[in-house]
């Protein structure tokens, strides 16, 4: 792959027509509609890049006869291709789809089902001008159109002859629509986000495990899920990536989160038990602390019991275990483990890396992962909901071993918007939309299928990167970007399709620039959105409940935001203001959220939201915006009243108004409705940050604490009064 075209002032910002027109073919956005409905051009220099990124060697000053010769390359190869390499069709509908051959040669189609049996596709009489291509050696097409019968779903293959070619295409035969939320838009159901690593039950390690996300789902008895952050790996050893959402691999799961003592290895060597409690009692103890979270500490210390256990011996059963799971996680796992064995060798030249035992651990996590859901289904109605995060790390594992369908010279991101206003890189290299087709979906498929083996649902970061991503020249600005096309056919039937077959519910979190139709299009698969109460308004202000839509998880708030009683004070606008990532004047952004929250706030009023409570009327007044504007406005100050968001800061009275905002979400028709752990407890401190690194903000590492910053086990997490109250009143009581 050619290097990544540098911006620089000397060349042309506006694409030629014919650079544009070549990108159009390639799905490479020319311009686009930001969040604020402004139309944005992109430069010259950077559709060149994607483009070279994308395989055509194209610089911004390529003359315009070479661009053509590129177009025309490219629209013959597509011709010569006969058929593209993945097609999609609905399961039980026929659909047509056309056949290119040399003009006037006959043509045979027909279905291989994934069964072994046979179907032939009839040729319709529809008749499509020949088409011309002018490459090296100009040529005739004819176009047939073949109907695809109505099919099972399921993973088929299209195969094509003709009297001088062949072709087979991988076909995704996937449901309509996702048929399992439709239970929930007929019975809604309420759960709990969490990030797993953060909440320790008084057996872990310092960090949330296996153990804690069984102790969590317990005392949520009358939940219906338990929505984590990606639990996808990390590195293999020691220093490790902090973001859930910097993973290097999301097929695979990160053993940080594996309980020793709940491993059937760790019961067949008690000789063993003494020397792990040294290893596990000074973790233990940070349980109760609220210092920032350790990884690098905790990991290694697992990982040693664990190289201790591996060492003392599987024995039979345990090595036909073993080998049964990896045969069935094939070749991906293998790739995997040969990785993880070469990374940690070259950083722990002394320990003597085996794949075999990274394979083990993989199964070590699938199986306490499979055991937490069946504990959790025994009382709930989805049980673990997993997060897919957007992509991996720059340098990971499938960076590696999927490097034929990634593209390293780039980066995924987000173009500037309102809360975001730099835009966001987040170093992860995208699919190549080409090679993602030629392998047929394969490695899209096998992660969806490893992820929801031991999940009831999965939540899909980002889901608009299914339709579009935007792709940033590694090394240059987020606004640099451009949005790169992608077969959402194919992406999602995919997602449906395994997901039909697994019997769980699809989140996309559907947030940010967007198009329209996207969100109709993933509805109509039964792919649910996503709603953050603080986000939902439109022309006449904030949504009343009835306006928020039935296919859809709702919450007040996310992990990307500060918990609710802190966010009602403005820290979303501080904390960014202290990192520095704001654009805007602070006191501007003060001001025009004081406006918001009180629309917000007077809404849930009128709606019921704050019944009986003494917050009542002070949010259906007149008073309310007034006075959280000047609050906004003068730091010292705050809102006056004793019914007003003063009493936030003093428990139980002021957990009306967060008690209140979950049950205004109560209100609404969304099929699903969560609530956030750190709100059940009242803490106060951001998770994460986004646009910041590890070095400006400790994204990813603040332990479950309370408002007064006293540290919250999991076992408690339920049991005080503002957790006893949001719980009530998210079940609309």
């Amino acid at each position: 792959m050619a290097d990544v075209t540098e911006h620089h002032e000397d060349f042309p910002h506006t694409p030629t027509p014919e650079l544009a027109a070549l990108a159009d073919l390639c799905g490479v956005a020319t311009s686009y509609t930001g969040q604020d409905g402004s139309r944005q051009e992109v430069s010259a220099a950077t559709i060149a890049t994607i483009l070279t990124q994308l395989g055509l060697p194209i610089s911004p000053t390529t003359p315009p006869e070479e661009v053509l010769q590129h177009t025309e390359q490219l629209r013959t190869a597509r011709y010569e291709r006969m058929i593209p390499p993945t097609v999609c069709c609905c399961a039980g509908q026929t659909r047509d789809f056309q056949v290119h051959c040399r003009d006037g040669e006959q043509v045979q189609v027909k279905v291989l089902l994934e069964d072994g049996n046979t179907l032939a596709c009839p040729q319709l009489n529809v008749w499509v001008d020949p088409v011309h291509t002018n490459a090296e050696h100009p040529q005739t097409w004819g176009i047939a159109t073949f109907q695809i019968p109505a099919l099972p779903m399921g993973w088929h293959r299209i195969e094509a002859t003709a009297e001088t070619t062949a072709a087979t295409a991988t076909l995704i035969c996937s449901p309509a629509r996702l048929s399992s939320a439709q239970a929930f838009v007929s019975r809604p159901a309420t759960g709990v986000m969490a990030q797993l690593y953060s909440v320790r039950d008084a057996t872990a390690w310092s960090v949330g495990d296996y153990r804690t996300l069984r102790t969590v789902g317990g005392v949520l008895k009358n939940m219906d899920f338990l929505l984590v952050n990606p639990m996808h790996a990390a590195e293999p050893c020691p220093p490790v990536e902090d973001s859930p959402y910097l993973p290097t691999t999301r097929r695979f799961t990160n053993p940080l989160y594996i309980h020793v003592e709940d491993t059937p290895e760790y019961a067949a060597h008690p000789e063993l038990h003494a020397r792990i409690a040294e290893l596990s009692d000074p973790l233990r103890a940070k349980n109760t602390t609220a210092d920032f979270l350790d990884r690098n500490a905790a990991f290694g210390a697992k990982l040693q019991a664990l190289r201790w256990l591996w060492e003392a011996g599987l024995g039979d059963k345990r090595r036909a275990e073993l080998e049964a799971y990896r045969a069935v996680e094939g070749e991906g796992l293998e790739d995997f483990a040969r990785w993880c064995a070469q990374y940690a060798k070259q950083r722990e030249p002394e320990q003597d890396h085996s794949p075999d035992f990274y394979a083990w651990l993989q199964m070590l996590c699938q199986e306490q992962e499979t055991a937490a859901q069946a504990e959790l289904t025994e009382h709930m109605r989805i049980g673990l909901m997993a997060d897919l995060a957007v992509g991996v790390h720059p340098g990971g594992a499938d960076a590696t071993t999927l490097a034929d369908v990634l593209v390293g010279g780039v980066s995924v991101g987000a173009p500037p918007d309102g809360y975001n206003q730099q835009g966001q890189d987040w170093s992860q290299p995208p699919w190549h939309p080409w090679e993602l087709a030629e392998q047929g979906y394969a490695p899209w498929r096998n992660m969806l299928r490893t992820i929801l083996r031991s999940a009831g649902g999965i939540r899909v970061d980002h889901v608009l990167g299914l339709f579009r991503l935007w792709w940033i020249p590694r090394m240059q600005a987020p606004t640099t970007g451009t949005y790169v096309r992608y077969d959402h056919e194919a992406l999602v039937g995919a997602l449906v399709l395994e997901a039909e077959r697994a019997g769980a519910v699809v989140i996309g979190e559907d947030l940010g620039t967007f198009e329209p139709w996207v969100q109709d299009y993933l509805a109509g698969r039964g792919v649910m959105g996503t709603s953050i109460l603080w986000f939902e308004g439109d022309e006449n202000g904030a949504k009343p409940p009835q306006a928020y839509r039935k296919l859809c998880l709702t919450s007040v708030t996310t992990h990307d935001l500060p918990p609710t009683a802190a966010y009602l004070r403005g820290e979303h606008i501080a904390l960014r203001d202290r990192l520095g990532v704001l654009t805007r004047d602070v006191e501007a952004e003060y001001a025009d959220d004081a406006q918001w929250q009180a629309e917000v706030l007077s809404t849930v009023a009128e709606h019921g939201g704050f019944v009986g409570q003494p917050c009542e009327g002070y949010f259906a007044s007149g008073r309310a915006r007034e006075e959280i504007a000047d609050a906004r406005h003068g730091r010292e100050q705050r809102p006056g009243g004793a019914d007003g968001l003063a009493d936030l800061e003093h428990e139980p009275a002021g957990s009306g108004i967060i008690q209140g905002l979950h049950r205004y979400a109560a209100l609404t028709p969304s099929a699903l409705k969560c609530i956030c752990l750190v709100d059940l407890v009242g803490d106060v401190r951001a998770q994460n940050q986004p646009g910041t690194s590890g070095d400006t903000y400790e994204n990813w590492r603040v332990p479950l604490c309370d408002s007064s910053g006293r540290p919250i086990l999991a076992e408690d997490a339920t049991s005080g009064a503002l957790a006893q109250a949001i719980l009530q009143a998210a079940r609309g009581q």
